[in-house]
């Protein structure tokens, strides 16, 4: 069985404001450094992305993926490894729940497993950076108030 990290934050806003910075994949290189492009390739019948492609520069690994995205209510998301150039797996999520007045504790987990040799404890350290990172980087964007707001010109 794999082990997996897990942290989390508390984002001063209402589940459904984080859920919404969550959803909107375009915007992901807005606020993640690792994301340089995300195109979703499919949605379900409500209109949230099911695959989604994302180009990733994390230094050392650098890779073109497709994740598969499973969304379990309104405060929960959870993805695995479709395809991959670099991974054997990705798998990940994001839950929310209300913690008080206006904030919400979001939790992320994550597993992954390269194609090429590396130490357990390096995995943990690699997938500890990869979810502080994105942690801090949503509860920037979502704090900041520019969540939903249109995309500068190009």
């Amino acid at each position: 069985m794999a082990e997996h990290t897990s942290s989390s934050i508390t984002i001063e806003a209402a589940p459904d404001e984080v859920m919404a910075v969550i959803a909107d994949f375009a915007r992901y290189p807005d606020w993640t450094g690792e994301v340089k492009q995300a195109e979703v390739l499919g949605t379900d019948g409500q209109g949230r992305a099911q695959q989604v492609r994302l180009v990733m520069d994390a230094g050392a690994i650098k890779d073109d993926q497709v994740l598969g995205y499973t969304w379990t209510g309104e405060h929960e998301v959870s993805w695995t490894l479709v395809k991959s150039q670099m991974l054997r797996q990705l798998d990940g999520s994001y839950l929310l729940k209300a913690a008080g007045a206006g904030a919400t504790e979001v939790t992320y987990q994550l597993t992954v497993d390269v194609k090429i040799p590396m130490l357990g404890m390096i995995k943990r350290k690699a997938e500890k950076v990869i979810i502080d990172r994105a942690l801090a980087g949503l509860k920037k964007r979502v704090e900041s108030g520019e969540a939903g707001t249109e995309a500068p010109e190009k």
